[in-house]
């Protein structure tokens, strides 16, 4: 028997959020374009979509901010495998404490660390550089959910918990920014996306059934599972943004 794995710990997904690989080739050669020096990326995970802008801008360099350590360590092993250590610095600290500005911001389901969506977005301006651009991305609900699939997601879960589309763009245009691309996650990345969270511990518990941490894996993959398609699945989505700032602060 084998002990199990990190539970949601993404090691059989390239994002911990539901993005396909060509979306972010996409996403980082938007965020490329314009020839930055700097990229910050708060929240960062282990830095697979930082790594892909400072890959799509030569001569860049990147700053990945991030709390949990084995995502930290994740990062910089793949930095050194891409040849990108001289480049890219994975630094284990709160998004907040880091206050120097950049070219490129980027913030993927992470603006919790700064407070509300609007207070996230209040605080990446202030970071990003005049004609700079930003990636923000977060929850969003594609349509109302029913009071019967608000009761099967996360506890304590609430309709105000999330903005609608519409709304979480007005409140990027409040903040000051400029919205250049509008972009929602699909079916496919979803399902690859969940899929994907579960699968590692999945296989675990088919090779270890008689473990005695088996049950209680069993009991929080299920419970996970519930959510997601009870109550999630269909009105739960996730929103990419793209955002500009003018070329001055007047």
């Amino acid at each position: 028997m084998t002990n199990p794995p990190g539970f949601g710990a993404g090691t059989r997904l390239a994002f911990n959020c539901p993005l396909s690989s060509g979306r972010a080739d996409r996403l980082a050669a938007d965020l490329a374009a314009h020839r930055p020096a700097t990229v910050v990326d708060f929240g960062c995970g282990w830095g697979e979509l930082l790594l892909r802008v400072v890959e799509a801008a030569p001569g860049s360099h990147g700053t990945g901010l991030e709390i949990f350590a084995p995502d930290v360590e994740r990062g910089r092993q793949a930095a050194a495998k891409r040849g990108l250590t001289d480049r890219v610095t994975f630094v284990e600290s709160p998004a907040a404490a880091y206050t120097a500005p950049a070219d490129v911001v980027i913030s993927v389901g992470a603006y919790q660390a700064f407070g509300t969506v609007a207070e996230a977005l209040t605080a990446i301006r202030a970071r990003v550089n005049p004609g700079g651009r930003v990636l923000f991305a977060a929850e969003i609900w594609e349509y109302t959910p029913s009071a019967e699939q608000l009761a099967n997601m996360w506890p304590g879960m609430k309709l105000e918990d999330c903005l609608y589309l519409p709304d979480l763009v007005d409140e990027a245009v409040a903040a000051g920014f400029r919205p250049l691309r509008i972009q929602t996650s699909n079916r496919d990345e979803w399902e690859e996306f969940e899929s994907g969270y579960l699968l590692s511990t999945e296989e675990w518990l088919l090779a270890n059934p008689g473990h005695p941490e088996a049950e209680s894996r069993r009991e929080r993959a299920d419970a996970h599972r519930k959510i997601s398609l009870r109550g999630a699945r269909g009105v739960f989505g996730f929103a990419f943004l793209t955002l500009g700032v003018w070329e001055s602060r007047d």
